[in-house]
């Protein structure tokens, strides 16, 4: 890993970051509207 002719693109293949922020946006809401339809039926604490 640390030797001659290593280089970064041969450990991670390229990321695309506008996919993962959609990801993570979309995973995010469904938390959200999650806590609120547990919290409204009385099944999830005040405590997170």
């Amino acid at each position: 890993m640390f030797g001659p002719g290593w280089s970064a693109s041969e450990v991670a293949p390229p990321v695309d970051v506008k996919t993962l922020h959609a990801k993570i946006g979309e995973l995010t809401l469904e938390n959200d509207f999650l806590a609120g339809a547990l919290t409204k039926a009385g099944m999830l604490s005040a405590k997170r």
